[in-house]
């Protein structure tokens, strides 16, 4: 099953993508796409992004707040979210607790703020018994430090661009390990390098639209869930598999981290 395990959806709806979100959804179907996991960034766009995973069938949704944007943040949104957390958390759509996690590659942030809106936010998936859909840059101990400590052991490390070492911490965790666009650029070694020797159990594959467009995409391009057949293609060729192959491992690694979206997808 093709699964598109990180897609911000709700910024396609853009000039620049022809058809806007419908044009998107309908690319993605027309390749195989069978499930597309849409995770939220602020309180500003809890609404929106339910509202599609409500109106479209390969849509399902993640609730949190993106490290990047703890810094506009009060202590109130951590209220949003529980609240969020709380109204539907019986929605057979809602998949896990995301976009969360710490992000010290940008130097201008707050990261005591963030690091407390990560940890507040991995005792809510602990406490509604939810996985998690990790943003990490530059700071991957300190996000296993806070799922240790909240014993979460479900959920994807998105974008995964860490080490070897790192990368069995999250696999020894319960976690499975995101790659996409970044993957298919010659220059990526070791993101191409763990893509091809860590075990297939433990990758997922993601377009993380409209970011990280693919190699093939002019440089700057929107990225887009219609993607993911070709990203596919580039793990098999990466890994001397078949794409059927990798296809049916990464469609199931991802209903396993992510049980809800066995109710659907």
């Amino acid at each position: 099953m093709l699964i598109d395990s990180h897609c911000h959806l709700d910024y396609l709806d853009v000039p620049a993508n022809p058809g806007g979100i419908m044009g998107a959804i309908s690319r993605a179907r027309s390749v195989g796409v069978r499930a597309v996991i849409v995770p939220t960034v602020a309180p500003e766009n809890f609404d929106r992004v339910v509202a599609l995973a409500e109106s479209i069938p390969e849509v399902f949704f993640a609730l949190g707040i993106h490290p990047i944007y703890v810094q506009e943040m009060s202590d109130s949104s951590l209220d949003d979210l529980q609240n969020a957390l709380r109204r539907f958390k019986d929605h057979p759509k809602l998949v896990a607790v995301g976009e969360i996690g710490l992000d010290h590659y940008v130097s201008d942030r707050d990261r005591e703020k963030m690091q407390m809106f990560y940890l507040a936010q991995c005792k809510m998936a602990r406490d509604f018994s939810l996985p998690v859909v990790l943003h990490v840059r530059k700071a991957q101990d300190q996000v296993l430090k806070g799922l240790r400590r909240y014993g979460i052991r479900s959920g994807i490390a998105h974008a995964f661009n860490g080490s070897l070492v790192q990368a069995q911490a999250y696999i020894a965790q319960g976690l499975v390990l995101g790659f996409g666009g970044a993957m298919t650029f010659t220059r990526a070694a070791q993101i191409r390098r763990l893509a091809a020797t860590l075990p297939l159990s433990a990758i997922v594959l993601e377009t993380d639209s409209p970011d990280i467009a693919p190699a093939w995409r002019a440089r700057g391009a929107i990225n887009e869930p219609g993607e993911m057949l070709a990203i596919a293609r580039c793990l098999a060729e990466l890994r001397d598999d078949s794409l059927e192959t990798i296809i049916r491992a990464t469609g199931e690694n991802s209903l396993r981290v992510l049980p809800r979206l066995n109710t659907h997808a």
